[in-house]
Parts: structure tokens; sequence; C-alpha cells
């Protein structure tokens, strides 16, 4: 990528369409909307203009067009747009126009955001919160992709960091000035105290794993016998047939995954073989993934039919008891709830218990940390406190403990992208749209 390049690319979805955005974003800016339609409107005030082929003047169509001088806009350079119609083919002829443009070339993925965070305008965190409010289904997961896109977890790793290097510098002034009269003689106490602060306040966002799991969602197995009723369930909860639905046992031989949103909560609902022994190979895989799935997963939903002996249920970290074809008027006295999958019955019942559940596990997105590179930073960052409190506490070398702080500061500073960051950016910006 070269960032003296002009870059251009569409911001809006593919397709027919009333309206198309075509982004512009670099050094040409300027010239490029003038060899497109005459006169550049005022700084970020939408004007009409009829766009023209440059080399020809042919018209493409009329636009509404802004024009955003730099480093006040979302990437800090020279951007532009042009809000054109959106047809297949006008949408074609002006992104060709652009392309035929010199030191004008098509975006990347991703690159207008690469470079909103290479000029400053964002922070690695921030840049990670505009792609999961991109990426957010529901309720709770925007609420957290907002606040880590307002700042929340950048401006508290800048507060740790800050403090970390408040902490190092007297560090550096115990070793290099010990001899002096002016330095005092407690100085060693209060940066103990300074790094017990930050380590207590770190350690208190690393003991809250909601926001991560907020990401991925709530998973939820459904289990039991052959015919008790999981396939059935799973489109009553969907809302629609994702699973076939056989009388025959053993119709439902792999994992049949639904993404639901209750309570503004992503829920993965998990539709799983029934679980008895089997002579078919092929059954006996399905029932293998089961047991596996249901012990990874944050709740099982033992389903158990009016009819039959009942089968052992598999290791679950949380597990509900649900009896099913509840319309058959032979309901178990020994189920958390009872339902008819069929007729409805008792699934308000059961959804507010998945409701109550999954908010007891996620939470409402108000965690701090979201992402795994975000806790192994903190890890990192807390463990070298620790280390650096353990070595001034036990009057160890001063350069040790105060290469452990450094060693902090670092790992504090890879949450923003102060440091180290080469490898999550192109990771992370090719996850982006073309167009952002």
């Amino acid at each position: 990528m070269r960032s003296d390049d002009t870059i251009f690319a569409t911001a809006s979805g593919h397709g027919r369409a009333a309206v198309c955005i075509i982004r512009i974003s670099g050094p040409e800016s300027r010239t490029i909307l003038e060899s497109l339609g005459g006169s550049v409107p005022e700084p970020r005030h939408a004007a009409v203009r009829i766009l023209r082929e440059p080399q020809t003047g042919e018209p493409l169509d009329q636009a509404l067009v802004l024009w955003m001088p730099g480093p006040r806009s979302f990437t800090g350079e020279d951007q532009a747009e042009l809000h054109i119609h959106g047809g297949l083919a006008t949408r074609s002829a002006v992104l060709k126009a652009l392309g035929a443009i010199p030191h004008c070339r098509p975006a990347e993925a991703g690159e207008f955001t690469r470079r909103a965070f290479l000029n400053g305008r964002m922070d690695l965190s921030q840049v990670e919160g505009l792609a999961d409010v991109i990426d957010a289904e529901t309720e709770a997961q925007r609420r957290q992709a907002m606040l880590q896109l307002e700042g929340r977890l950048g401006n508290a790793a800048e507060r740790w960091r800050e403090g970390i290097l408040q902490a190092l510098a007297l560090l550096e002034a115990s070793l290099d000035f010990s001899d002096e009269g002016d330095v005092p003689e407690d100085l060693e106490a209060d940066i103990l105290g300074r790094l017990d602060d930050l380590r207590a306040e770190i350690g208190q966002a690393l003991a809250n794993r909601s926001g991560e799991r907020l990401r991925e969602g709530f998973t939820v197995v459904l289990a039991g016998p052959p015919n008790a009723g999981k396939s059935t369930l799973l489109n009553a909860l969907a809302r629609r047939d994702v699973a076939i639905v056989s009388p025959i046992a053993g119709t439902t031989r792999d994992v049949i995954e639904v993404h639901c949103d209750l309570g503004g909560l992503p829920v993965v609902i998990v539709d799983t073989a029934g679980l008895r022994e089997s002579g078919d190979v092929i059954e006996q895989e399905g029932v293998s993934r089961a047991r596996a799935r249901a012990q990874n997963a944050d709740l099982v939903l033992w389903l158990i039919p009016p009819e039959g002996a009942e089968t052992d249920a598999p290791q679950a970290r949380r597990l509900l008891r649900i009896g099913t074809k509840a319309d058959l008027n032979r309901k178990r006295h020994d189920c958390d709830v009872s339902i008819s999958a069929s007729t409805g019955e008792g699934l308000p019942q059961l959804i507010a218990a998945l409701e109550h559940e999954a908010e007891a596990a996620l939470g409402q997105g108000d965690a701090i940390l979201t992402r795994e590179r975000h806790r192994k930073a903190l890890e990192r960052a807390h463990h070298s406190l620790e280390a650096g409190r353990t070595l001034l506490a036990t009057h160890g070398p001063l350069e040790l403990a105060a290469e452990e702080v450094r060693l902090a500061a670092r790992a504090v500073g890879e949450i923003t992208g102060r440091v180290d960051v080469e490898d999550v950016l192109d990771r992370l910006f090719s996850s982006f749209c073309i167009g952002k």
C-alpha cells in the first residue's frame, strides 16, 4: 500500500440501489473532483454536480458531491465523496473514470481505516471497535462495539500506560540519582504503591471475560436421545425450518448451528445427533461430535421425551432438563421446563430462561476487554508489574525492576497500537470491507 496514492472505492452495498456512495482519499482528491465535476464545493457542504468523463467530457451522472480537506476527515487526508445513482452501469462508468486518472487506484480492503490509524485519527482499539460495529448482530454487541469505538478501552490503556511510565520515571530517578540529596528516601515506597494500584486496575479488567464471549455468542447445545424433539425445538427457536424433522431415529447425524438474537444477546443454538449406542459408523461419529459440543457449550438443554427410558446426560458446564412433547399430556415432574415445540406450550418460559442464562454469562456489553489480543497484552503487563514489584519489595536490582516496568508499558502500548502491531494490522484490515 502506497500512502501517497489517491484511493477510491464504493462505500455502500453492491447491487442495484437508489444511491451508491464512492469514497476518495489522498493528495489528488481535489484535483479529481475538479476533473470530474468542475468546481469543488465548500468544505463539508454537499452540492449537486454533473460528473463528466475527464477525457471526453461525456456526462456520467448527476451526483451529490462532498469535499472534506484533511486533516479534518475520516482518514486525516484530503477526502471526497460522490453520492451517485445506484444503477450498475452508472457505478461502473464512474469507477472506470476514476481508475483512468493518474495516481488514482482502487483501495484495498480496510485501506481507508488503515490510513485513519496511521494518521492518528483512531487508535488500534478503536479500529477494532469499528470492525465490531460493522459485524454486530445484536443490541449488546452493538453497544459494546460503540463503547470501544468511542475510546473506552483506548483511554483506559493510555491511562495505565501513563501511570506505568510515571512509575518508570521514578525508578530511573532512584537508579540514576540515588546519591543526590534531593531524591526522597521513601521513593521506592511511592513506586510500590503506584505499581500496586496499576496491578489492581489491570487485574480487575482481566477478571471480566464477558467481552470476548459476547463477540462469539452464548452457545446452547440441544442434546438428548433420538426422537426427543431436538430438531423440532431448533426450528421453533429459529422460527424457520433449518433441521429435518422425522420420526425415524438417527435422522440428525451432524451438528447444525443457528445464530439467534435473544433479548439483544447473541445465542448460538446447536442441534446434535441423538445420544444412543449405534452400529452405524456415521451415526457413531455424530454421537461423538454431539458429546464433544455438549462438553464445551455454555449451556446444554437436555431434552427428555415422555416415553422410554432416560439416557445418561452428557458432561456439561451447565445443564437444564427440558421435558418435551407436553402436548401429549404426559408431563414429567423432574424437569426444569416442560414444552411442546409443535404447539408452542412452554416456549416463552424456555426462551426467558435462555435469555437469563445468556445475560448472566455475557452481561450487556459493559466489559472493557473484547478480544483475546487485549487480554494477552494485559496479562503480560500484569505479569511484568508483579515481577517489578517483587524485585522492589525484596530490594533486588533496580535495573531489573525498571526493565520489568518498561516491558509492562510496552505491553499496554500494544493495545492502542503504539508498538509491535504490524502483524496485527495486516490481519485486522484484511477483514474490512473494501470501501472501509
